[in-house]
Order: structure tokens, then C-alpha cells, then sequence
């Protein structure tokens, strides 16, 4: 047996020659279904109106079971921890909390400061709320707590309603620093309250929707102007410097200014310990980065770089560092809010609780799309709400989840909001016990911390380059929002990058795509014939699509842009065609007009002769004349008018104007998602005027509640009926092929379609 003959060789040619008879058969395959309008499509589904669900007959029921439903579905851990597998779950969600809390610890010191507040409140806020969203959370990875970006929200509003130089000492112009804290902590425990009251109503509601609305290069040009003005605002610990506290449109910009031209009076040592501390921690992470696979948790360089500051700064002691203080231990007792604050706290308690809930629910939605649960938006809005809630009683700030702690806790085995319960008690143990071992610790350090934390938020920087390749809007959208937020600050900013992004969504929906669809070759495929050069318009018809739906907004310039497309001035043909209607209007009229005074005229002209010539003869000669003659006039003037009726009722072919070059027009109506009046008058003058033109109108591809509208609109009747109304574009073509408004068409286009 040759090489030629193997076995192999003859399998090959084999699967070959099948593959090849396949696709000869897969060429002459063909679909035959008869075409079906929408009148057709509702009797051959046997179409019923849909039964209303009133859903609100539920809300007021009052059951054993509907009870226990709301209670979980509010309060989410009593589904998933009767179920918790202690064996499996339990050491990873424990050495992943106790890592989250290392991270908890020096962040939360530090997070108060961005605040503006003393930093033992930083820790309050990374136990109570922590330990609330462990009970109505849903989502089972992100590290609810302090965060870079709310901290310097909420450090806006303090510094600008408690300034320093409300707290001036008339005696040596000193700053009461006891005074200060105490109205701030007021102010920030407030805010907290507000936004939770806020977040709480927003989930009762389910309006979780909102967030949708922050796309997300907002969410990204937000969050990295953010984490400018965190940068700016840590660099008077840093170089030990006492600036003024600035606030409103343009304080970013002055106060880097004015860090620029105190540089001067920079403190050595303190420079130097917040230079080393950086230094230690990036050294520390590139460590844990190179590691990553060796370590069962990642080194806690934040932690001992605290503790490391601290034993230095308590032995050698040293100078002219600014220090934490006195951090006190125990919890402190539960305040009701002042209410008289909450009219000035408003704005910027909405704007802090959008962006909390919003960077919240898009880190929850990216753990959830990883490990194959989902996170209800609605009740994430309920949980952080309560935890901002019952967070301000107990004088925390607003908080939202930490990009860094969230990787972490996932990273190093948490499975559950166990890691999170773990971890607040650590902070717990922290308050009552070790805070005050952290006195000594130098503020630079703190701010080191907060300065290297800052890096994944500066790395978005390197969106501009992905957004300039791949879309130019988002790009704006991040522009605009990164530089409002820059020169307005957090609140402002924002208001102006939501305001710009709905702009654009509407300048959008207001420059849709307008096609001309044509069918590719033997297919019931139509694509746009400016992309496709392959695709072909049917012969006299004309099929119309728009990228978006037709509203109030767009629908003048729909029918502008169909009217164009089509390549006819339908607008002046019409009003040639109805002034030369007029025009044989009034020619009628004049005729009809002369022949009523030529019959009259004539009338009388017979009348007197023949009085004169025949006055002997016979009387019935003379009446037969004069009935001759009448009747003579009343066929010419009935002729006349004939004649000029005629060219009335004819063509654009008789009244000599050009005719279109299609019989029918198709509107491709996919992209219709819902009708408005506005839409249906549209839709009725586009019937209209290309009627006046002689080109019939049709409609496709509607979706039924779409249909639906049309009826409540009372659209159809008698001139347009569901027969004008296709379940697809192909069938629409061929009908209108099969019943043109002018001339016959070819049976073997109508075959070959």
C-alpha cells in the first residue's frame, strides 16, 4: 500500500468530498413562509391584551409569609449565615479580616485627617458602620469603611463651615483647637446622618437605577480629580507647614499656591519622616508584589511603619514633628444630630451619598460578576445608608468601601462579610484597648500613607490614552469632569459632570445615524449602503432607518433627515402640486363663471330674432331652436367643465412634475422603543406628504409594546390600517414589490427577492 493509499489520506478525502456536498447543499437551502403583516401576525398568535399585574395589591398584604420575605430581603445575613460551611469558609474569612483591619488601622488614622477631623474618629468610623453593613450587606467582598475620596468630601465641608478662623483666641490669635474639633465632629456627624437618611429613602424607593447614570469614565474622572485634591491637601504634613484652610470654586489651586510659596519654611524632620515612611511602604508593597505567590497574606507594611514611626517618635522624641495626640480610649456615647445643620448640610450630603453608593455598587458588581452571585443595588443603597445612619449617632463621618481593602480581603480568601465582622472587631479591641499606644505617631507618617494608598486612583491617568483610542466622547466626559471637579471642588464639580453627561446623552439622541438600507446579495439581510458596497436598494423601494428611537426631542428632524435621504424635495413638490391645483381651481371657476353669462347672453339673442324673422311662422319651429341652442351651450360648458376638472384629479406625470424614483417607502422602526404624541403625529405626516407624491408608506419590525402605543394613540384608521405595519423589513419590501402604487413590477425581481 503506497503512502498515497493510506487509510489517513482516504478519511481526509472523505470529509472533504462531505464537507464540499454540505455546502452545495447549504448554498441551495431557502426559507419559504408567507409574509405576514402585523394584522396577519396577531390572528396567526391569537394576540390578547395583557393582564395587568397591580403590583401595589401586594404592598398592603399583610401575611406570616410576607413577613418573613421582607426580613430577609432587608436584613440579608439571616439567608446566607444559617448556611455558612464553618470548615471551608471560616480560616479564610478569618485571616482575611484580620488582614483588612491592618490595612483598617493606619487608614482609618489617616482618613481623618481628610476629614479635618481628630483621627481617633477615623477608627470609630472603620467599626460601627463595618459591623452595620455586615448585617444588611449583600455584597460578600468589599471592605465597607473609611475611603480617600468621601474623607476629602466631608474634610471640604467641615473646613469650609468650621474654619480656623472662627476659633481664633483673642488673646495670643492662637487656634482653639478643642472648640474647632468639637463643632467639626458636629458638622461631620450630621452630614453622616443626612446621607444615610438619604441612601435608606433612595433604596426604599429602589432607585438604585440613579447610579447607572454615572457612567463610568465619570466615575473615573471623579475619583482621580479626588485623589489630586487628597494629594494636594496632605502635602502641609508632609512638609510641616500651617496653611490657611480654603474651600469653594478655585481653593485646590490656591492652596497649592500657597504650598509653593511656603516651601521655604519647610520642617526638615518632618519631611524626612514622611519621605522614609514612603519610601518603607512602597519598598514593602513591591515586596508583597513579588511575594505575592509565596505569602498565605501580604506583609502589613502600613502597620509596621506605624508602629515602627511611633517606637521612634516616643524614644528619641522627635521635634518639630507634629504628632497624632491624645487618642482616647472607650466609645463614645451615642449624639443626636442637630437638626438646625441639616438646610446647610443638604447638597453636600446628597452629592457625598451618589458618590459613595456609587463607587460601592461598582466594586460590589465586579466581585459579583467574578465569583457568580448578585448584589441588589437597591438594598447595597439600604445598607450603607444604615451604616452612615447609625455611623453619625456614634459621631463617625460618611463612609463608603476602600478600592485597596476590597482587593485585599478578596485576594487573601474572604468568602463572606464575616471578614468584614472580624475586622471591626479588631478595630473594636484597637478603641478600647491599644489606641492610645498610638500618641506619638507623626502625622507625616499618615499622610505618607495616605500618599502611597493614592496610586491606583493616579494610574487612571493613563485613561486618557485608552479613551482616545477607543471613544472620544467618554474621553470629553472624563476631561470635563476632572477639570470641573479640580477648579470647583467635589460638590460643584460633580453637579457640572452629571449636568455635562446628561447634555451629551442628549446631543446624542439629537444626532442619531440616519441609513438607506439596501439588500445584500441573495439575502433578506438590508444594511446601510454607505457602509456596504455590496449592498443594493430594491428597485422602487425606499427603506429608511434611524440608530435611535423618535421622540419629541428628534422627531422634526427625522422626518427632515427621511425627506433627504430620499433623495426628493418632497416639500416643494407638494407645493407645486397644490398651486397648480389652485391654479385649475380658478381656471374652473372662471370658466364656469363665463359660460353662466354666455348662456344667458345667447338666450336672449334667440329669443328677439326670432320674434323678428319668423314672427308668422310656426311657434313650435322657434322653441325647438331655442331648446337646440340650450343644449348646445350645456354640452359645451359641461365639456369645459370636464376639461378643466381633469388635469385636477390627474398625476404628477399630467401636471408635469417630476415623479420619485420609488413607489414605496419602508420605515425600518426597530430601534422604536416607545411612542410618544408627538411620534404619532410625525409618523401621520410622513403618510401624508409621501402620499401627495404618490409613494405608499409601510412600517417594520415594530416590537408589540410599541404596537400597543399605536392603538392607545388611536394611530390606525381607515387611510392607515395594520396592513401598512410588517414583522420584518423583507416582507414589507416584498409586499410593497407585489403591490406597487404606480405601474406593474417584474415577477422575477419579486421571485429573486
Amino acid at each position: 500500500m503506497g503512502l498515497s493509499e493510506a487509510p489517513g489520506q482516504r478519511d481526509t478525502q472523505a470529509l472533504l468530498s462531505t464537507t464540499q456536498t454540505m455546502e452545495l447543499r447549504r448554498r441551495d437551502y431557502h426559507v419559504e413562509r408567507p409574509l405576514l403583516n402585523q394584522e396577519q401576525l396577531e390572528e396567526l398568535g391569537n394576540r390578547g391584551s395583557a393582564t395587568g399585574t397591580w403590583q401595589w395589591r401586594n404592598w398592603f398584604r399583610c401575611s406570616r409569609a410576607r413577613a418573613y420575605a421582607l426580613l430577609l430581603q432587608y436584613l440579608p445575613v439571616l439567608t446566607w449565615l444559617p448556611q455558612y460551611p464553618v470548615r471551608e469558609w471560616l480560616l479564610g474569612d478569618l485571616l482575611s479580616g484580620l488582614s483588612v483591619a491592618i490595612m483598617q488601622l493606619p487608614q482609618g488614622l489617616a482618613y481623618a485627617l481628610l476629614a479635618g477631623l481628630p483621627p481617633v474618629f477615623g477608627l470609630y468610623s472603620s467599626f460601627y458602620p463595618v459591623f452595620i453593613y455586615f448585617l444588611f450587606g449583600t455584597s460578600r467582598h468589599i471592605s465597607v469603611g473609611t475611603f480617600a475620596v468621601m474623607s476629602v468630601m466631608v474634610g471640604s465641608v467641615t473646613e469650609s463651615l468650621a474654619p480656623d478662623e472662627d476659633f481664633l483666641q483673642a488673646s495670643n490669635s492662637t487656634v482653639d483647637v478643642a472648640a474647632r474639633d468639637a463643632r467639626r465632629v458636629q458638622l461631620a456627624s450630621a452630614l453622616s446622618v443626612l446621607v444615610g437618611l438619604f441612601q435608606v429613602g433612595l433604596g426604599l424607593v429602589h432607585f438604585g437605577f440613579v447610579v447607572t447614570y454615572l457612567s463610568e469614565p465619570l466615575v473615573r474622572g471623579y475619583t482621580t480629580a479626588a485623589s489630586v485634591q487628597v494629594f494636594i491637601s496632605q502635602l502641609k504634613y508632609v512638609f510641616g507647614l500651617h496653611l490657611s484652610s480654603r474651600s469653594g470654586p478655585l481653593s485646590l489651586i490656591y492652596t497649592a499656591l500657597e504650598v509653593c510659596w511656603n516651601l521655604p519654611k519647610t520642617v526638615v524632620n518632618t519631611l524626612v519622616t514622611a519621605v522614609v515612611a514612603g519610601l518603607v511602604l512602597v519598598l514593602v508593597k513591591l515586596l508583597n508584589n513579588k511575594l505575592q505567590k509565596h505569602l498565605p497574606v501580604p506583609l502589613p507594611g502600613e502597620l509596621l511603619t506605624l508602629i515602627g514611626a511611633t517606637g521612634i517618635s516616643y524614644g528619641i522624641g522627635l521635634n518639630e514633628v507634629d504628632v497624632v495626640g491624645r487618642i482616647p480610649a472607650g466609645l463614645v456615647p451615642p449624639v443626636a444630630p442637630s437638626p438646625q445643620l441639616f438646610a446647610r448640610l443638604v447638597g453636600n450630603a446628597f452629592a457625598i451619598a451618589v458618590v459613595g453608593f456609587a463607587i460601592a455598587i461598582s466594586l460590589g458588581k465586579i466581585f459579583a460578576l467574578r465569583h457568580g452571585y448578585r448584589v441588589d443595588s437597591n438594598q447595597e443603597l439600604v445598607a450603607l445608608g444604615l451604616s452612615n445612619f447609625i455611623g453619625g449617632i456614634f459621631q463617625c463621618f460618611p463612609v463608603s468601601c476602600s478600592m485597596s481593602r476590597s482587593l485585599v480581603q478578596e485576594s487573601t480568601g474572604g468568602n463572606t462579610q464575616v471578614a468584614g465582622a472580624i475586622s471591626s472587631l479588631f478595630i473594636l479591641i484597637i478603641i478600647l484597648k491599644l489606641g492610645e499606644l498610638f500618641q506619638d505617631l507623626p502625622k507625616a507618617v499618615l499622610a505618607a500613607v495616605i500618599i502611597v494608598n493614592l496610586k491606583g486612583m493616579l494610574m487612571q491617568f493613563t485613561d486618557l490614552c485608552s479613551l482616545w483610542k477607543t471613544n472620544r466622547v467618554d474621553l470629553l466626559i472624563w476631561l470635563v469632569t476632572f477639570v470641573a471637579t479640580i477648579l470647583l471642588n467635589l460638590d460643584l464639580g460633580l453637579a457640572v459632570a452629571i449636568a455635562f453627561s446628561m447634555l451629551l446623552v442628549v446631543v446624542r439622541i439629537q444626532l442619531p445615524h440616519y441609513s438607506v438600507l439596501g439588500q445584500m446579495p441573495d439575502t433578506d439581510v438590508y444594511r446601510d449602503v454607505a457602509e456596504y458596497s455590496e449592498a443594493r436598494e430594491v428597485p422602487g423601494v425606499k427603506i429608511f432607518r434611524s440608530s435611535t428611537t423618535m421622540f419629541f426631542a428628534n422627531a422634526e428632524l427625522y422626518g427632515d433627515a427621511l425627506k433627504q435621504r430620499c433623495g426628493v424635495d418632497v416639500d416643494r413638490l407638494i407645493s407645486q402640486k397644490k398651486k397648480l391645483l389652485r391654479r385649475q381651481e380658478l381656471k374652473l371657476k372662471r370658466l364656469q363663471k363665463g359660460n353662466k353669462l354666455v348662456k344667458k347672453d345667447t338666450s336672449i339673442s334667440i329669443n328677439v330674432n326670432t320674434g323678428i324673422t319668423n314672427i308668422e311662422s310656426n311657434d313650435v319651429e322657434g322653441s325647438n331652436v331655442k331648446v337646440s341652442a340650450e343644449n348646445e351651450l350645456e354640452d359645451i360648458a359641461a365639456g369645459d367643465q370636464e376639461d378643466a376638472k381633469a388635469p385636477a384629479m390627474s398625476s404628477l406625470k399630467a401636471l408635469g412634475l417630476p415623479q420619485p424614483d420609488f413607489h414605496s417607502l419602508i420605515l425600518d422602526l426597530g430601534t422604536l422603543s416607545f411612542v410618544d404624541t408627538v411620534c404619532l403625529k410625525s409618523l401621520k405626516n410622513i403618510f401624508r406628504d409621501f402620499r401627495e407624491i404618490e409613494v405608499e408608506v409601510y412600517m417594520a419590525a415594530c416590537h408589540s409594546p410599541v404596537v400597543s402605543q399605536l392603538e392607545a394613540g388611536h394611530f390606525f384608521d381607515a387611510s392607515i390600517t395594520k396592513q401598512h405595519l410588517f414583522a420584518s423589513v423583507h416582507d414589507a419590501v416584498i409586499f410593497a414589490l407585489q403591490h406597487p402604487r404606480s405601474g406593474p413590477v417584474s415577477p422575477a425581481l419579486v421571485t429573486k427577492l
